[in-house]
Formats: structure tokens, C-alpha cells, sequence
């Protein structure tokens, strides 16, 4: 067995550019994968491919709208013409949305926000990828969700639906997509304590939940309010969910396909 978990490996990561994207990517790049990052801010991919170069790796970057079918069905078109298949593929597109507000006072269009946004997207980059993958090399789509999937709690009724139905679109599309030889696997990570620094969006989507609880967005995460409704006390880190992606994406995870990997650090227990 090689010593890199992805060695030979073309993966396709959507929202590249972004904190669990970039990681990620760097993760596959060490362990041997070809990465093709795409998303709408140039800078922000450019800047995780040359990290990404100066350890020795290849990637490669475009501009994409991922709300485009069109585009992103082009776009894979053109890795599987220029790399001969697609065998991985990660969506870490974020959808800016509403955490906070109760029913009475939280409008249709912000609690359709994240669920037509984030499965919009999910489907449109699936959909794409699949008809590069599997038959005689096995190919793995990774999906993204939250905790908030099978919280109780007040004030997420758009972001829980969306991460419900992305759970569920990830167990469905494993029935339909494994008699080709390709595996679907949702990551179900809890807020990465170091992702605002390292720009998430979640910077500005946990100000006002931090406000109310009289702590900064990096004490919220970092051993405050939502740190301590988990079982470990902590949050995960960027590095822990990039190297279960690497996992998961690699032959080591062969039989592991229709499932959650919880990394909510015991928010959850299943």
C-alpha cells in the first residue's frame, strides 16, 4: 500500500478558496492528489494553490459560479478532458445565511436562503462530477453539514433544514451512485475553532450569537458557549476535518459510503 492516501488522485474541490475548502486541498495535495480548485474569488484560490506549490504539490485554479450548471458542468468537462477522470470531489461552498432569529420574526426568503442555496449547489456540482467518476477507478463525492442537521434548538430553522436535506441528499445519491463504483460520504463537522481566522464566514455569522452571550466570536469558540455543549469541551480544528477528508476520500475508506462522519466533537452522539 503507498505511504499517501491519494496518490495518482484528480480531485475537484468546490469553494477551494475558502477555510475548509483550502485546507482540504492542501491535505489531498500532500497526499498525492492533483487538485483542481474552484470558486468565485480568484485571490482566495490563488492564494491556496501557491501554499499548496511551495510544498510540492499541484493544483490548478479556476473562477467558477457554482450556481451556474452550465458553467460548472464545463469546468468538469475540462478536468476530466485535461486529467482523464474526476475521483474525488468536495463541496465546501458557503451560502451566507440567518442563525439567531425565531419564527416570528425570520422572512421567507431568509429561511429558504440556505436550503435553496446550499442544495442548489450540492446538486448542480453532483451532478457535474458524476459522469467523470467510478466504473473501474472508484470515485467519492464528500458532501458538508452541520450539527444543526438534529439540534433542537431555537433560531436555525433554515440552517437545520438545509443541513437535514444535505445529509439526505448524501445518503440518497450513495444508493443511486454506488453501482458505478463511486461513494458518497457527508462530513458533519461542528464550527472549526480556528476557522474565522483563517476567513470563514462564520466570523460574521456567530457576532450576534457571541453578542448575546456577552463573548467575542473567538471566545465563543474557543472554550466558550458553544465549545462547552460539546462532549470534548472543544471545537474541531480546520486540520482535524481536512485529514478525515483525506480519509475518507482515500482506499482506506473503500467500504464507507452512505453515511455521516460525525466530527461534531460529541454535539451529537449517534
Amino acid at each position: 500500500m503507498t505511504g499517501l492516501l491519494l496518490e495518482d488522485r484528480n480531485a475537484v474541490i468546490y469553494g477551494g478558496g475558502g477555510a475548509i475548502g483550502g485546507a482540504v486541498a492542501r491535505v489531498f495535495a500532500r497526499e498525492g492528489a492533483r487538485v483542481f480548485l474552484a470558486g468565485r474569488t480568484r485571490a482566495r484560490l490563488d492564494a491556496v494553490a501557491r501554499d499548496i506549490a511551495a510544498a510540492g504539490g499541484k493544483a490548478e485554479t479556476d473562477q467558477v459560479d457554482v450556481f451556474d450548471q452550465q458553467a460548472v458542468e464545463k469546468h468538469a468537462e475540462a478536468i476530466a478532458a485535461t486529467a482523464g477522470s474526476i475521483d474525488i470531489a468536495l463541496n465546501a461552498v458557503s451560502v451566507p445565511h440567518d442563525q439567531g432569529t425565531l419564527l416570528a420574526g425570520l422572512s421567507l426568503e431568509e429561511f429558504m436562503r440556505p436550503i435553496d442555496g446550499f442544495l442548489r449547489t450540492l446538486f448542480i456540482t453532483s451532478k457535474a462530477v458524476a459522469r467523470h467518476m467510478g466504473r473501474r477507478r472508484p470515485g467519492v463525492i464528500l458532501t458538508l453539514s452541520e450539527p444543526g442537521a438534529k439540534l433542537a434548538v431555537g433560531g436555525i430553522l433554515g440552517h437545520g433544514v438545509s443541513a437535514a436535506g444535505k445529509e439526505a441528499f448524501a445518503r440518497l445519491l450513495a444508493a443511486e451512485l454506488a453501482p458505478a463504483n463511486i461513494r458518497v460520504v457527508d462530513i458533519r463537522p461542528h464550527a472549526a475553532v480556528d476557522g474565522p481566522a483563517a476567513g470563514s464566514y462564520t466570523k460574521d455569522l456567530f457576532r450576534p450569537i457571541a453578542a448575546a452571550a456577552g463573548q467575542s466570536v473567538e471566545e465563543l469558540l474557543d472554550g466558550g458557549a458553544m465549545a462547552q455543549g460539546t462532549l470534548l469541551k472543544r471545537l474541531p480544528t480546520l486540520a482535524e476535518i481536512a485529514e478525515a477528508a483525506a480519509f475518507l476520500a482515500s482506499d482506506r475508506a473503500g467500504a464507507i459510503t452512505g453515511t455521516i462522519a460525525n466530527l461534531s466533537a460529541g454535539a451529537l452522539v449517534d
